[in-house]
C-alpha cells in the first residue's frame, strides 16, 4: 500500500506538498487539473521497477508501457531543464509479502525520495534516500557514495533513480538491497486500468496463459477469468473462478446492467475458444458481450480486476464509469467499498461522476467507512501550475470546501428554464 505521495517539478506540478493515501483516494477536479499526473508519477515509478536491469535512471515509456510521458523535457515542469525532478513515497508491505527488510514487525513501512536532473548529455540520479518507519534503519546514496545517516561511507555507482540491488557485501549495501527490494515488492503489487477499454470481442481465444492482471485497457480479462477457474481445479483456495464470476453476476444484477453472465467454450473444435454469454434479465435471451452497450464491456474488466488481483493490492483506475448510467456509477462507490474491506485492496481513482461523490458522501453519514479511510480531493490548475487540496468531509457527508457550480449550476439552470418559461407564457398571452 502507498500511503503518501509528492512530486516537484513534474508536469504541471510545482510542488503537489504530500499526498495522504489511504485505502480510497479520489482525485476530482477540471480538465488537465493535473489529477491524472498524479497517479501517473505512481505508474512511472512502476514501469521503472519493471525494467530494473535495463540500468535507466527511469524509464518514461514507450508505446507498451502503462504510460508514455515522453522524455525529461516532456515532464520537467515548464520545461526548465535546469531543476530536478522530485519524487517522494511512503510505502507499507504487510505479510505474507515477503519481510525484505528483516524486522520483527508484520508491517514493514519505509519512506523513499529521490531527485534527477539532467546534464549537459544525459540524465543523472543525484540523489535517493531510504528510511525505515518500522525501525531506525536509513540509508543515503549521493555523490556515488552510499551511507547510514552520514556515516559509513561506501564508494558505489549507482545509475537507477531507486539503486539496483548492490553486489557488494558491506551492511549499508545489503541494507540498500533490502530497501530497493522493497520499493521492487511494493510496485508489483500496484496494478492499473487506463480509461479505455479494448472493444468486445465475439469470441476468445486463451492459450492457457495465467497473466498477473487484466492489463492497462482490460484485454487480459478473460484470460483472467479462465485462470482462476483452472486454478481453482487444483487450489481449495476461495480466490477462484467459480466465486468471482458470482461476484462479477452480483454487481451485474446491483448495477442494473445485466441478470448473469457465463463464459463458455464455443461449439468449435477448437476447445481454446470461448465466449462471454450475457442474460439482460431472467427471461430475456443470453447474448455476447459484444452485442451489448459500452456500459457493460467497460464495467466487466473493471469487475474482474477488483477479483483477479492479489489481496493487499493497489488498484489505479481513471475515469472507471465514463460509459455507466447514473445509478452505475453510484454504485462503483460500493463496490469499491466491497473490495476495500472484503480482500484489503487500496483503490485510487480519478474521476468526473458527481454521483460516484454523492454515493461516498452516504457512505460517510452512514458510518459504512471510516473517515480516515478515505480521502477525497480536488485539483485545480492556474496558469499552467497545479494544486490540490483535500476535500473537508463532515460526519453528515457534507463536504464544507467543494468549489462552487464544479458539477454545473443545477439551480440556476432551472431558475433560468423557469424564467424562459414564463415569458414565453407572457408573450403567448399577448398574442392571444
Amino acid at each position: 500500500m502507498i500511503t503518501y505521495l509528492r512530486v516537484q517539478n513534474f508536469k504541471s506540478w510545482k510542488d503537489s506538498k504530500m499526498v495522504k493515501l489511504p485505502s480510497l483516494a479520489g482525485f476530482f477536479g477540471t480538465n488537465s487539473s493535473g489529477k491524472s499526473s498524479l497517479l501517473q508519477m505512481l505508474l512511472l515509478l512502476k514501469q521503472t521497477a519493471k525494467r530494473a536491469d535495463a540500468e535507466e535512471v527511469i524509464f518514461f515509456g514507450d508505446e507498451n508501457s502503462l504510460v508514455n510521458l515522453g522524455d525529461f523535457q516532456e515532464v520537467i515542469h515548464g520545461h526548465e531543464l535546469g531543476v530536478g525532478l522530485y519524487f517522494e513515497i511512503t510505502g507499507r508491505l504487510t505479510h505474507p509479502f515477503p519481510n525484505v527488510l528483516r524486522t520483527p514487525f508484520q508491517t514493514i513501512h519505509f519512506n523513499f525520495d529521490t531527485i534527477i536532473r539532467k546534464n549537459e548529455r544525459d540524465l543523472i540520479t543525484e540523489r535517493f534516500r531510504y528510511g525505515s518507519l518500522s525501525s531506525n534503519t536509513k540509508i543515503v546514496w549521493e555523490n556515488n557514495n552510499l551511507s547510514n545517516g552520514g556515516q559509513n561511507l561506501t564508494p558505489i555507482f549507482i545509475q537507477n533513480c531507486y539503486g539496483l540491488p548492490s553486489s557488494e557485501n558491506s551492511d549499508v549495501s545489503k541494507d540498500l538491497t533490502a530497501f530497493s527490494s522493497a520499493f521492487e515488492e511494493l510496485f508489483s503489487h500496484v496494478y492499473y486500468l487506463g480509461p479505455t477499454r479494448v472493444h468486445p470481442q465475439r469470441h476468445y481465444h486463451w492459450e492457457g496463459t495465467h497473466p498477473r492482471e487484466v492489463d492497462l485497457w482490460g484485454n487480459k480479462a478473460i484470460d483472467a477469468l479462465l485462470s482462476a477457474g483452472v486454478r481453482k481445479l487444483k487450489s481449495s483456495t476461495k480466490e477462484d473462478g467459480v466465486l468471482i464470476e458470482y461476484r462479477i453476476s452480483k454487481w451485474l444484477q446491483k448495477m442494473e446492467l445485466a441478470h448473469s453472465f457465463q463464459l463458455i467454450p464455443t461449439d468449435s473444435l477448437d476447445d481454446k475458444n470461448y465466449e462471454v454469454r450475457i442474460q439482460k434479465s431472467p427471461n430475456s435471451a443470453e447474448v455476447t458481450l459484444a452485442d451489448l452497450g459500452h456500459g457493460v464491456a467497460d464495467l466487466f474488466p473493471l469487475l474482474v480486476h477488483c477479483y483477479y488481483v492479489p489481496e493487499g493490492s493497489t488498484l489505479i483506475l481513471e475515469q472507471p464509469g465514463v460509459h455507466l448510467h447514473p445509478m452505475a456509477q453510484a454504485q462503483l462507490a460500493d463496490l469499491f467499498l466491497d473490495v476495500i474491506a472484503e480482500r484489503n485492496l487500496q483503490i485510487l481513482v480519478e474521476s468526473h461522476s458527481e454521483h460516484l461523490l454523492t454515493r461516498l458522501q452516504r457512505r460517510i453519514a452512514e458510518k459504512k467507512i471510516a473517515k480516515g479511510k478515505m480521502a477525497l480531493y480536488f485539483c485545480r490548475n492556474n496558469d499552467g501550475a497545479s494544486t490540490i487540496e483535500q476535500l473537508e468531509v463532515n460526519e453528515s457527508g457534507d463536504i464544507k470546501n467543494w468549489p462552487e457550480n464544479f458539477f454545473g449550476d443545477v439551480m440556476g439552470d432551472m431558475f433560468a428554464m423557469t424564467d424562459t418559461q414564463v415569458e414565453q407564457m407572457a408573450e403567448q398571452g399577448s398574442e392571444d
